[in-house]
């Protein structure tokens, strides 16, 4: 396990370290960079905390987190399938 998450991320590093010059390709201006890498984090900070707290408070037969884990799933993969295809950041 832990050697497929090396691979993993030896793959998230090389994107990430390129992540500004994508940036730039899509159109952001430079002043537009830091706003845009906060996006993650801040989005995280927020929705973690409140998904968290749902999850504690309800109760279904498959168990707290999977509903949640599901959810996520199903809006992730079509977002991120079609983030390619977005003409503007």
């Amino acid at each position: 396990m832990s050697i497929a998450f090396l691979g993993i991320q030896f793959g998230w590093s090389l994107q990430m370290s390129n992540m500004s010059s994508i940036y730039q390709i899509l159109g952001a201006d430079e002043s537009d960079i830091p706003i845009l890498w906060l996006g993650a984090p801040l989005t995280g900070l927020f929705v973690q905390p409140i998904i968290g707290f749902m999850s504690d408070r309800i109760n279904p037969k498959y168990g707290r987190r999977k509903p949640f884990i599901l959810g996520g799933t199903l809006t992730a993969v079509p977002v991120l399938a079609l983030m390619p295809f977005a003409r503007t950041i």
